[in-house]
């Protein structure tokens, strides 16, 4: 822990005397700077002075006593909080009663070997004159309350114990009898990342003491703030005695850096001048993140050269008011103890002509945060003492001081919770003696008088839900501390290449992905989510859109020209049945095969409107019927032109002497071979249907940012098939018409079917690769103009001749003219 800060409760576990006939004294004796014999007596170990005069030792001579200098207040004043609560212990009727509690407080001046000298004098006992009692005394304490320093506290841990706040101490194997009553430094680390993640600071500066406290306490800072994806620009560390230079090489490091925020886990010795030096450098604002031990230090705070703190963030020990001790505190006074030379020092480092009049730390009790430790630390010394006697004399029955077993004391102090006698908290140890985490989170904000004043913001509790509580009106503005700005929604995150992964560019997402503003608030959002299937990122790349649904639609322009084509082809066609039917008697009429010409007129009729059934959004009935009704109507159409075809080659066969062919191609086979090639593809039709039927199909493959909508055919050799037969009697009714093509006739109507099956091939042909390679809804549209094509150029080519000669060459429809030279029954 830091100095100053937080007070271990400390007991030692094993406290033996030697006994040992004739002892010498080998060196001088260690004394305490302040002391009161009782019945049963605590030591105590604290810094009543900051520094010691640094001697080299030449081990030519005996050493001479160390000397101190720098008197410390604030642990002045947590010497006499101890003291007044050994007196008030002792005035109590309830606590320890007919028996006195004393003292020995030790001075170590912050230093590690006078701590462990001090600790051993507790230990061993301390006598000017060596006697041959000397040796085989008690121990002169119970127990120990500990240095204020982690570094003291470690050094003497081997010994026998301690008290700090490094969370080193909570190793039950390397310090069996430490306990305290400050929460562990690794409490205060995660609450501080906490804390730096709450404000969005994801890049931040570290400084710290290099002892123990600092080196500790920053490691569990750095191990939580990496877990919460705060990334550390640099972590620095120094010492009071550390050179002017050192101090300057750390400021150039902060100044370099671009986080706004650092986080000073140091102790308040080693603050204090680094700051000094900083006052001196132009320094840009920063936003102080601090620990316990100087986020609550009147002494910098009121420093009006360290203004640059304003703003400061940081957890202290909580704060707790003892009544009565102001006044035990104003009225200590030389003359009151006219041997104790650290009185009238403290009494000459005050400089006041009374202590009602004095305002410093000493006096400062609005406050008590460390001093409060140290009472209540006092206080459950006294409660196990008590619970002890009163075990004893339920067994004994006598009143006489037992003797402490130091493992009793212990196992006491840890098994329950001391709250009974003390005005100040309940406090309790678990397994690791530690008591249980509470902060306090103070903001320092600029008063009046131009210094700086704490003030509370929040708590931190382990037994809350979520570990933070703050009350409102926290700050006005936070600053912004981060590597690289967040990256806008549409964005993702890309790191930069050999730096931590705080630093990172802003790059967009890839297609058919987003990153939204919401997702940007989680640790992990550091790249962009796709969408779901059905779903496209906009052109932002800040969220998901559906798809756009592409299918021929009636609304189209394509699918209104369609439309318009498929009505005006019906309507031609019965415009066509319409004169066919008025002149029905007349020769051209007769002569061209009436019935297979109505049969083919309406089977064009059906071709026309077949390819409405393409247009519109695909369902599973439309898309049965477009390939079912496309397949069977253009095979009836192909059916009726190859039966007009095969009745004229007949019937030029039938002019010849002696041949009686055209009694088997009368008007019934004529009806029954449409039906017999219309039949085939029926039965074809129903076998795909039955087997895999077309179904509607969400095609995601073909577009990225749009779904098309179309049939999907199901069989593949079902839709071949269907589309082979109608190939298959197209290509007959070609070969045929081909052969007769050259008949002797005015009006040989082979050349026109001949013609017609030219162009319904050539269209067929070329639709399939236009099929393929049309993408979306012109694959359909390609498919739906093959239909139309086709279907204008069978009707343009069988009946426009025919239309002509009736309504405009009427003189051209006569028997005479239809038999000419070559006169061809039945034609």
């Amino acid at each position: 822990m830091s100095q100053e800060t937080l007070l271990l409760l400390l007991w030692l576990t094993r406290i033996s005397a030697i006994l040992v006939p004739g002892c010498s004294l080998l060196g001088l004796p260690a004394l305490p700077s302040l002391y009161f014999e009782g019945d049963v007596n605590i030591g105590a170990v604290l810094s009543l002075h900051t520094e010691e005069h640094g001697k080299i030792n030449l081990f030519n001579h005996k050493p001479e006593p160390t000397s101190c200098f720098r008197f410390n207040m604030q642990e002045f004043q947590t010497a006499q909080t101890l003291i007044f609560a050994t007196e008030e212990i002792n005035n109590s009727t309830d606590l320890l009663p007919n028996m006195t509690l004393g003292y020995k407080i030790f001075d170590t001046c912050g230093s590690v070997s006078l701590a462990i000298r001090s600790v051993m004098a507790l230990m061993n006992g301390f006598e000017e004159k060596l006697s041959e009692k000397s040796c085989s005394k008690a121990p002169l304490v119970q127990a120990i309350i500990g240095e204020t320093n982690s570094g003291p506290s470690i050094g003497i841990a081997s010994t026998v114990g301690h008290f700090a706040t490094c969370a080193c101490l909570s190793d039950k194997k390397k310090y069996p009898t430490f306990l305290r009553t400050i929460p562990s430094d690794y409490y205060q680390s995660r609450a501080l990342a906490q804390l730096v993640k709450l404000f969005g600071w994801t890049w931040v500066g570290a400084i710290r003491s290099r002892n123990d406290y600092g080196n500790s306490g920053m490691a569990t800072f750095i191990e939580a703030a990496q877990k919460h994806g705060i990334c550390i620009e640099y972590s620095e560390s120094f010492f009071r005695t550390d050179p002017r230079e050192e101090f300057q090489r750390v400021i150039e490091v902060m100044k370099r850096s671009t986080a706004k925020v650092v986080v000073a886990f140091v102790a308040q010795g080693d603050l204090i001048p680094f700051l000094n030096e900083m006052a001196l450098h132009n320094m840009p604002e920063f936003q102080w993140v601090g620990s316990e031990s100087w986020i609550t230090s009147r002494s910098i705070a009121e420093t009006k050269q360290f203004n640059f703190l304003k703003g400061a963030l940081g957890f202290a020990i909580t704060k707790a008011k003892l009544d009565g001790l102001w006044d035990f505190l104003v009225n200590v006074h030389p003359s009151k103890s006219p041997n104790n030379s650290l009185v009238k020092e403290f009494w000459e480092t005050s400089f006041q002509c009374s202590f009602e009049k004095m305002q410093n730390q000493y006096t400062a009790v609005s406050e008590l945060r460390i001093s409060s430790k140290v009472y209540t630390a006092v206080y459950a010394i006294a409660n196990s003492l008590h619970n002890i006697i009163e075990d004893e004399k339920s067994y004994t029955n006598e009143s006489t001081i037992p003797d402490f077993n130091p493992k009793k004391v212990k196992c006491m102090v840890t098994s329950k919770s001391f709250s009974e006698y003390t005005n100040v908290e309940k406090i309790y140890f678990d397994e690791n003696g530690d008591p249980a985490a509470r902060y306090e989170l103070v903001n320092w904000q600029p008063g009046e008088d131009g210094t700086l004043h704490f003030q509370p913001v929040g708590v931190y509790d382990t037994s809350l839900f979520l570990g933070f509580h703050f009350v409102s009106n926290f700050v006005s503005q936070v600053p912004l501390s981060v590597c690289s700005r967040n990256c806008p929604p549409g964005t993702r995150k890309a790191v930069q290449k050999r730096k931590p992964l705080c630093c990172y560019d802003c790059v967009p997402c890839y297609d058919n992905a987003s990153i939204t503003a919401a997702s940007l608030t989680f640790a992990d959002a550091n790249d962009c989510m796709p969408c779901d299937l059905e779903y496209w990122s906009n052109e932002k790349r800040d969220c998901c859109v559906l798809k756009l649904v592409e299918f021929l639609s009636y609304t189209d322009m394509m699918g209104i020209m369609l439309v318009l084509f498929s009505i005006f082809g019906t309507c031609i066609t019965f415009f066509v049945a319409i004169i066919f039917f008025v002149h029905k008697d007349t020769p051209i009429v007769k002569a061209n095969n009436s019935e297979l010409s109505f049969l083919l007129l309406v089977s064009l009729k059906l071709c026309f409107l077949c390819s409405l059934t393409f247009i519109g959004q695909p369902t599973e009935w439309s898309c049965v019927l477009r390939h079912t009704a496309f397949g069977i109507t253009f095979v009836f159409c192909i059916s009726c032109l190859l039966g007009k075809t095969v009745v004229v080659l007949m019937a030029f066969r039938a002019t010849l002497p002696g041949s009686n062919v055209m009694k088997w191609f009368g008007p019934i086979q004529q009806r029954l071979t449409v039906l017999f090639f219309t039949l085939i593809q029926v039965i074809i039709c129903v076998l795909w249907l039955t087997t895999s039927p077309p179904i509607p199909y969400k095609n995601m493959q073909l577009y990225k940012e749009k779904i098309i909508l179309e049939c999907n055919v199901g069989s593949a050799v079902g839709f071949w098939a269907v589309l082979g037969y109608i190939g298959l009697l197209a290509v007959l009714c070609f070969v045929l018409a081909f052969l007769a093509r050259k008949l002797p006739d005015n009006f040989n109507e082979a050349k026109f079917i001949t013609f017609s099956m030219l162009i319904f091939c050539a269209v067929w042909i070329t639709f399939i690769p236009a099929y393929v390679s049309s993408p979306g809804k012109f694959t359909v549209a390609v498919e739906s103009f093959a239909i139309l094509a086709s279907s204008f150029g069978l009707l343009f080519c069988i009946f426009t001749p025919k239309c002509y000669t009736i309504l405009l060459q009427p003189e051209q429809n006569t028997k005479k003219y239809m038999v000419g030279k070559t006169a061809m029954k039945g034609f």
